[in-house]
């Protein structure tokens, strides 16, 4: 039996509800220990695929999403004990409210037994904070939470009001004034994506920084009793499937970067050789035996890629001559006809699938889903505000995680793979080895090109 294990500080940074800034502390935490010369390693609970772009540039390490739902509890398990080894401080930030979702941020806390810190907007309120809080550590008796950041405090009195009412036993560790030089930007997926505002970040995580310091929050932190992370039984890496020989192209730019670091490393660890394309600014497919089209903002970037007809013509040609493609969310939008853009302007796209994607306001569709895939079920979730239309009959429908409903339809034509789904490589990998090697026959029969390409010239 495996029983090696590795400690260190660990914190888990826990809310209310979504929007009481939990990423703005823990980036300011993040870069504060990093200006002390601190190795700290950030986690993001759930499937977020932006807050981690912006943690990784805080901490100056790369930050994984842990999902207990679509990743299983060993692969967290195994990336808490390898963080633990090199680490000099673990800060975990929680998704939602503290409770909310199945699992929830607080089965993950309670699984690890990570101590809670939560951060609540005080905007607003004064004693009612203190209920609040006690409410949170009374719901359940197996997390523990052992303080409050007040996060935009109006005062100093504004903060005695709050801390003569927290629950005995959990101090206020921090509270941090109103200031909007420290909020992080966002749009209508979330965060804006860090490499395009990395200056900017820069600016508000040192201002963060400064904040958290004066509060002497880092150095409490640090002197929390070590956490101790065992390693998993079954090692989620051993006997993985071969993809030895095999090239992928992996598009990311500002259009496709919602891409786990965790199927990257994955792809790799399975011998996959990876090489990475910009469909907004090259011309070529780099030579390849295989396309990987994640998902991202190719909405916001669509008269760009419509304009990339060199591009359009590359991959349409790999599409004709049979080669495996997965399309993710973005990626599937890409491959349809058209794209409407929030401006109600029309794109040619792709055209490698009948059908025509359109923005659709603040309404989104979100959600756990398993893709019920020919090469086997892979887990993932949707996040994604717009709508394809006149698509064609697909393969399968995802799997909701709690509901019977089909989920998000899964297309396939030729050896291309198109689905609103983010797949999450590790919960299958034998399945992924299968979708990229080319080894699976088509799930229906090759339709007529000419028939596909309705809108492409």
């Amino acid at each position: 039996m495996n029983t090696a294990n590795a400690s260190c500080p660990a914190l888990f940074i826990a809310a209310p509800s979504s929007g009481q800034g939990k990423t703005t502390v823990t980036a300011a935490l993040a870069r504060a220990l990093r200006n002390q010369g601190k190795v700290v390693r950030v986690f993001k609970t759930g499937p977020d695929y932006l807050d981690p772009q912006v943690l990784a540039q805080a901490a100056g390490q790369p930050v994984d999403q842990l999902d207990l739902w679509m990743a299983g509890e060993a692969y967290c398990r195994q990336r808490f004990y390898e963080a633990a080894q090199t680490a000099d401080m673990i800060l975990v930030e929680g998704a939602m409210g503290l409770f909310d979702g199945e699992p929830s941020s607080a089965d993950l806390a309670a699984l690890f037994d990570l101590p809670l810190v939560v951060v609540m907007d005080v905007k607003g309120m004064a004693q009612t904070a203190g209920a609040l809080l006690a409410g949170l550590a009374g719901f359940r008796d197996d997390i523990r939470i052992v303080g409050l950041i007040a996060n935009n405090c109006g005062s100093q009195r504004h903060r005695e009001l709050i801390e003569t009412t927290l629950p005995q036993g959990i101090p206020l560790l921090a509270a941090i004034a109103r200031n909007p030089e420290l909020a992080l930007p966002e749009r209508h997926l979330g965060l804006v994506q860090a490499d395009e505002i990395r200056d900017d970040l820069e600016v508000r995580f040192e201002k963060g920084a400064s904040v958290v310091e004066a509060e002497n929050l880092p150095q409490t932190l640090l002197t929390l009793p070590p956490v101790t992370f065992t390693a998993p039984a079954d090692v989620v890496t051993v006997d993985l499937p071969s993809l030895a020989g095999r090239t992928i192209g992996v598009a990311k730019d500002a259009a496709f970067s919602f891409i786990y670091q965790a199927n990257l490393d994955l792809l790799e660890q399975m011998g996959a050789q990876l090489r990475f394309f910009s469909p907004l600014t090259d011309s070529n497919l780099p030579s390849c035996d295989a396309l990987w089209l994640p998902g991202g903002y190719p909405e916001i970037h669509s008269a760009t890629l419509a304009a990339n007809s060199a591009m359009r013509a590359a991959i349409r040609q790999f599409f004709i001559d049979d080669k495996p493609i997965l399309a993710e969310c973005g990626g599937l939008l890409y491959c349809l006809e058209t794209l409407t853009d929030y401006d109600d302007t029309t794109h040619t796209m792709l055209g490698l699938l009948p059908g025509h994607g359109a923005m659709r306001g603040r309404r989104g569709c979100q959600g756990m889903q398993t893709a019920a895939l020919p090469e086997g079920p892979v887990r993932g979730h949707a996040h994604h505000r717009s709508m394809a239309e006149g698509t064609p009959e697909p393969i399968a429908h995802g799997e909701r995680q709690r509901h019977p409903a089909p989920g998000e339809a899964i297309f396939r034509d030729r050896r291309l793979t198109a689905t609103y789904l983010h797949l999450f490589f590790a919960n299958n990998p034998a399945a992924i080895a299968l979708l990229f090697s080319g080894k699976t026959s088509p799930a229906r029969q090759p339709i007529d090109f000419e028939d596909t390409l309705h809108a492409v010239k």
